[in-house]
């Protein structure tokens, strides 16, 4: 599979965010440091870290395959029709479903949609003896999705710089967490945090002076 570059205040913080990326953990994918992070006096000369992944396991093609047939073979079972295509140029693998009246897939806020992708992970895993970073949509539902979260982002930093006070989200998956971190990471004004436990956990976007 292909490297993916990702940057960080730190090379401890970009390896945290691959983990969230990828889906997998640390010991599942090689690290490369292309450049160490450096605070630097008072914020000037500051640079982020910046390191290069790649996933480690089976070849993308097998991948693939495996996983397709198991998707297909879920929606045969659940008697929804839909086509699986799968990308073979992204990390993590997306396998997308088109088809008609799928909203049942999707659920309230993509529930079911993460606990498809969940089941066909666990599925991919058993079978390949190794955990893969795989993503299930459903007629470009996330990437709608993850281009609204990005434009919320923006929104509501621009809220909190304006009103000086945070804005706490309301419980989101990881992977949604993760878009909204990303989209602040180099924002000059705000940061963002998560608080919470499990299902219940949020992403707050507070200025950086507090």
């Amino acid at each position: 599979m292909e490297e993916l570059e990702i940057t960080g205040k730190t090379v401890e913080q970009a390896v945290s965010e691959a983990e969230t990326r990828l889906g997998v953990s640390r010991d599942e994918f090689e690290v490369v440091v292309v450049r160490q992070g450096r605070s630097g006096v008072l914020g000037i000369g500051s640079e982020k870290a910046v390191i290069r992944v790649k996933p480690l396991g089976p070849p993308k093609e097998d991948v693939i395959e495996i996983a397709t047939e198991i998707l297909e073979r879920l929606l045969e079972l659940m008697g929804v029709g839909g086509k699986v295509e799968a990308s073979s140029d992204e990390i993590p693998i997306v396998l997308n479903i088109e088809g008609e009246d799928l909203g049942i897939l999707i659920g309230r806020r993509g529930q079911s949609l993460s606990s498809l992708a969940y089941i066909v992970k666990l599925m991919v895993a058993s079978q390949l003896k190794t955990w893969l970073p795989l993503s299930v949509d459903v007629g470009g539902y996330k990437k709608r999705r993850y281009d609204s979260l990005r434009q919320l982002a923006l929104r509501l930093a621009e809220q909190v710089n304006l009103r000086h006070h945070s804005i706490t989200l309301e419980p989101m998956p990881p992977d949604e967490r993760c878009i909204i971190h990303l989209a602040l990471a180099d924002h000059p004004d705000v940061l963002t945090h998560s608080i919470g436990k499990g299902g219940g956990r949020k992403v707050v976007i507070l200025l950086r002076e507090d």
